[in-house]
């Protein structure tokens, strides 16, 4: 690499981005920094590009309404990046979709590396190593040091050629298509909407055995949500959830009270200790009414978790069992991981209402159905027809 990229901050800079990029050859390398640590929500604040002939680009994306115009010069391109289901919920915010998609991590994993993450991918298969130390750092830091933008521009220098590797590694195995099926699958997913009762992933929260305690928790967490979306600020820096979750444990109505539980020290938690007293005092009048007081647990889509499968349906759990150790079997030998042969809510699902009749089509009906793609179909649908009819092999 030459000498580090400006960031492009001008509509007249990014105009010419476009046209460079629209004018480049081959596929497009793309990756984005996130501040997810410090700032709300998961939006980019550096988006980095590569193409041969147009060279590598830094846009910061807080300078531009939308990357539209970078959009319709990449109609047609395809994209090269890593892990890409992280990062294209916020290159979509931005305006941004590829036509096409090559994922250099699931690439990694449908060839059976050990260790996929980037740095280690390009010193496997291309004997380059690769410095991460600014991964979790603070991108919404304006300027952004020089160090920084070095180490943003590697994780675009090295894609194509890494891509060129494995396309020539995965033809020799026979994955090549199943690759490309995998590629296309994430590509078109719809984007997850939002998460109903985002609360009840509060980190610890399964301590807590009232419905009242859970009232409370529900009541923080949106107090925190709603304080840290105003302050543009990650939810965690304000309190942490282990704060959270003592909280609603111990349930302190005064602010010197609330200032001895755990998570809530400091300036920052004596500022808006009133907010959280008040929180917590909602979360109890919440939970005197009949629609305020939430249920200790909420119904599953999907089967019952498969410890309770030997109580309460013996011939699925023999199934479960028979079936996950042959497919992960057949994952060792093509070496990749067994979640990448068959997710494990799709076998579990599999098992606990299989179709009527049982047989080879209608097995393999059910997984096209339950949304296994092609390749996966042909290998794991005749293991999983006799795991079915026979679930207790001799």
């Amino acid at each position: 690499m030459g000498g580090i990229p400006f960031v492009t901050t001008s509509t007249a800079e990014l105009e010419r981005c476009a046209r460079l990029l629209k004018a480049g050859s081959g596929p497009v390398a793309i990756d984005a920094e996130r501040a997810s640590g410090f700032r709300y929500g998961q939006r980019a604040f550096l988006v980095q590009l590569k193409r041969e002939g147009a060279g590598i680009w830094l846009i910061d994306p807080e300078a531009f309404d939308d990357l539209n115009i970078i959009q319709e010069a990449l109609s047609g391109v395809e994209w090269i990046l890593h892990a890409s289901t992280q990062d294209l919920p916020c290159l979509s915010e931005l305006g941004l979709w590829p036509d096409r998609l090559f994922d250099t991590e699931l690439a990694g994993r449908l060839l059976g590396v050990p260790r996929v993450g980037l740095a280690s991918v390009l010193e496997q298969l291309l004997g380059v190593t690769l410095a991460k130390e600014h991964s979790a750092a603070d991108w919404s830091k304006r300027p952004l040091p020089e160090d920084w933008l070095r180490y943003a521009a590697l994780d675009v220098e090295l894609l194509v050629e890494l891509r060129a590797a494995m396309i020539a590694m995965l033809e020799d195995a026979g994955k090549l298509r199943w690759a490309e099926e995998e590629f296309e699958a994430i590509r078109t997913a719809p984007l997850s909407g939002p998460r109903k009762d985002p609360w009840r992933r509060t980190s610890g929260m399964h301590r807590l055995r009232k419905p009242q305690q859970l009232a409370v928790v529900r009541e923080l967490w949106q107090t925190r949500e709603t304080l840290a979306q105003n302050r543009d600020v990650a939810p965690g820096r304000l309190i942490p959830d282990s704060a959270i979750v003592a909280a609603a444990s111990t349930q302190p109505t005064t602010v010197p009270a609330l200032l001895k539980t755990p998570g809530f020290h400091g300036r920052a938690a004596a500022k808006d200790a009133p907010r959280w007293v008040e929180a917590i005092r909602a979360g109890q009048a919440a939970a005197q009414t009949k629609d305020g007081l939430p249920p200790l647990h909420v119904p599953q889509d999907g089967p019952p978790p498969p410890r309770a499968w030997k109580d309460r349906r013996p011939l699925a759990d023999r199934r479960l069992k028979t079936a996950k150790q042959w497919v992960g079997n057949k994952a060792d030998q093509l070496r990749l991981p067994t979640e990448n042969l068959l997710t494990p809510d799709l076998l579990r699902r599999l098992c606990w209402s299989p179709p009527e009749p049982i047989d080879l089509d209608s097995v393999t009906t059910a997984l096209r159905e339950l949304g296994a793609r092609s390749w996966q179909v042909e290998i794991v649908a005749p293991i999983i027809t006799v795991a079915l009819l026979d679930p207790d092999p001799a």
